[in-house]
């Protein structure tokens, strides 16, 4: 385990083979094994870590225990902003566990994009791979809901000394895709939030880049299109489901132009070698006729889904038809089962994951490469 990072020639070394770098942020105690870093401490190079701009953090309380009773709160914040943690690494591939500090909503950034998208409620964890090429790591707790964007605890381990990722299936789309926290056991959940369960981990990574009440434009324009075209290549694929919000009239994004803004999307995407795959979302709940036969065929712009799908010539999962089939054969009381109480448009996490099944089953149908 390794307790310090430093060099005679002042470049940070592992001096352990585990090649685990474990920070414990705030101003408390610090966990056995973890290297203690307060706000105030400034980034050196030879001492490899510290915060770029110690003037825009500061050591707040946390809500737990151990390395999660305190933590760091950045102050200033966005994708961009130069006001980050940096860790001195050796280039290579690697896994970032990160834990936060008591918040209601916070994103984590890396390297100016996105990493993980909107981890809900105090102490949260996850973690992403990510490659190093410049010799350092870059990273940020930024905007997602509320006000305190705060870090409890950094876990960096060395996955390959090649700073490629192995392949990756990305996912964008809205509420009834993205993730929701504690990762382990959340009542609700998106369906991107358990397709790994159904996907060869040897073959892929899969990185859910979803958020709630999310629509075409803004997913394109607001960064979680640009992560992705950071690290897309060929033999990756990126699924995009959205169409609920869009068509929500507040938004006014009409049908045409929600079609236009997923063919911009799929272009960029193609640019990089990635494969494109669209999903139409599922429906209700409710979505039962007198027959008992559920149908939801003609909400949230599917049309424009499954033209578009055509037109770019890209694979199409039509998992509105598919989850109906499946709510049909369930019937209308047990498909309510698998829905949030008293909400018939966000999955529990049974839901969520019978859903992410479908997917997966429906990936493998179409015989593309890597899904048995």
């Amino acid at each position: 385990m390794t307790t310090a990072l430093f060099s005679e020639v002042g470049k940070p070394e592992v001096r352990a083979a585990t090649k685990i770098y474990k920070f414990d942020f705030g101003s408390g105690s610090v966990e056995p094994g973890y290297i203690g870093v307060s706000a105030t401490m400034a980034y050196n190079r030879s001492q490899g870590y510290g915060f770029n701009t110690p003037e825009n953090m500061k050591n707040v309380t946390g809500q737990d225990t151990g390395m999660a009773s305190d933590a760091v709160q950045f102050v200033t914040v966005g994708t961009k902003s130069n006001n980050t943690f940096n860790v001195d690494l050796p280039n290579g591939l690697y896994e970032v566990k990160v834990t936060l500090g008591k918040t209601g909503r916070t994103s984590i950034a890396a390297e100016g994009v996105y990493q993980i998208i909107n981890m809900m409620g105090d102490s949260a964890v996850d973690k992403f791979q990510i490659p190093i090429t410049d010799g350092q790591l870059n990273i940020l707790a930024t905007e997602g809901k509320g006000a305190a964007y705060t870090l409890s605890a950094l876990e960096i381990s060395k996955i390959s000394h090649r700073a490629v990722t192995r392949r990756t299936i990305y996912i964008g789309g809205d509420s009834t895709v993205c993730n929701y926290y504690p990762l382990v056991n959340s009542v609700q959940g998106g369906w991107g939030q358990f397709l790994s369960q159904f996907i060869d981990g040897n073959t892929f990574q899969v990185r859910n880049m979803a958020s709630e009440g999310q629509i075409a434009r803004g997913f394109r324009d607001d960064g979680q299109l640009e992560a992705i075209l950071k690290y897309a290549r060929s033999g990756d694929y990126v699924i995009l489901q959205l169409g609920i919000n869009d068509s929500n009239l507040k938004n006014e994004e009409t049908e045409a132009e929600f079609k236009e803004i997923m063919r911009d999307m799929i272009i960029q995407i193609k640019s990089k070698g990635a494969t494109v795959i669209l999903s139409t979302p599922q429906g209700r709940a409710t979505d039962f006729n007198s027959n008992n036969v559920h149908t939801a065929e003609n909400r949230w712009y599917r049309p424009a889904i499954l033209a578009l799908a055509k037109e770019e010539n890209v694979p199409l999962i039509d998992l509105n038809v598919l989850s109906s089939a499946y709510f049909t054969s369930r019937g209308p009381e047990a498909t309510l089962a698998l829905y949030m109480t008293k909400d018939y448009l966000h999955p529990n996490r049974s839901g969520a994951t019978e859903l992410a099944r479908l997917v997966a089953e429906d990936l493998a149908n179409k015989e593309l490469d890597g899904f048995n």
